[in-house]
């Protein structure tokens, strides 16, 4: 997963016209693909930080889905219902976060093709 910032779009998109007409004269500068690769790797190593936060929120909304599914199953009958309600919604960030790292690492599948 690669995760480029404004800036580094732009940079990299004129960087990339720039090469792209360096190779139509046949003489391409190798300080512009060496500038496209540094962009490249910040990238990739800034995608591969946020999919290691993308797994940390998952398992800690994991973790919360089974503290609700506990605090649920040992509610008191009045409580029951407040109980039911936090585990559905812990439900729900559960599914949140697995669509999150789904999408993230279809993404990562994508670059790597």
């Amino acid at each position: 997963m690669e995760s480029y910032t404004p800036a580094e779009k732009r940079e990299r998109n004129r960087l990339f016209r720039k090469g792209f007409r360096q190779a139509l004269a046949d003489c391409v500068d190798p300080k512009v693909e060496k500038a496209i690769e540094r962009i490249d790797q910040r990238a990739a190593e800034r995608g591969a930080q946020e999919l290691r936060a993308l797994h940390q929120v998952q398992a800690d909304a994991r973790q919360t889905l089974a503290n609700a599914k506990a605090t649920e199953r040992t509610a008191a009958r009045t409580d029951r219902p407040a109980a039911r309600q936090a585990r559905k919604q812990a439900e729900d960030a559960v599914r949140r976060a697995e669509r999150a790292v789904a999408r993230a690492e279809r993404a990562v599948a994508r670059a790597e093709r």
